[in-house]
């Protein structure tokens, strides 16, 4: 008896072992026996038409310490998947860098790529750069302008006109660094430079 006593305390000390190997067992063999999951088909054409509509929109985006670096606004937007992209009409845009040059733009249609580095201003844009210790105010007007947001520059292939506090340019391309306030202007430039008080 005592030794029947001995090996069932021996079997019970295994036992849970034993289980755990019958276990991982019946799940290998689950595994093997269940179909493999059906992969998307790479040759299926992307939706050509929006995905999903946001109207009376407001986005805000904000950096690891709490502060909010860019705020996106609209009346409608479409999304579209094909390319990845967000139309927006009567686009609004608020952005503040890490230096604190507060810029703002707006334009009758905006069109911005799905990571947000690219956003171009269509129709009647005006970019608004506030005055800072750096440089005064500055107003950007143009039919077609480009954003680079994470190079904070601007670009226009159209012709432009800068208007820096009482001083108005006009000029047929346009590359703007926010950053530096340097303007790089080609083509016909002109400019009016008003006296100094």
């Amino acid at each position: 008896m005592n030794l029947l006593r001995r090996l069932l305390d021996r079997l019970s000390l295994y036992l849970p072992l034993i289980l755990m190997g019958f276990l991982a067992l019946g799940s290998w063999w689950l595994v093997r026996s269940m179909p493999e999951r059906v992969s998307p088909d790479k040759s299926k054409p992307l939706r050509q038409e929006p995905d999903y509509r946001l109207h009376q929109f407001w986005v805000k985006s904000f950096d690891s310490t709490g502060r909010m670096t860019r705020e996106v606004g609209g009346d409608t937007a479409r999304h579209y998947p094909a390319v990845d992209e967000m139309h927006i009409d009567n686009v609004r845009i608020f952005a503040e860098s890490e230096k604190g040059v507060k810029i703002r733009a707006q334009a009758l249609s905006g069109v911005a790529t799905g990571d947000g580095e690219r956003v171009t201003l269509m129709g009647q844009a005006l970019v608004v750069r506030e005055a800072d210790a750096q440089s005064p105010r500055t107003e950007l007007h143009g039919e077609r302008l480009l954003a680079l947001t994470q190079q904070e520059r601007l670009l226009s292939s159209d012709p432009v006109r800068i208007t820096r506090d009482r001083d108005v340019f006009t000029a047929q391309t346009l590359n703007f660094n926010s950053q530096t306030g340097e303007f790089l202007l080609e083509g016909r430039v002109r400019g009016l430079l008003a006296a100094k008080p």
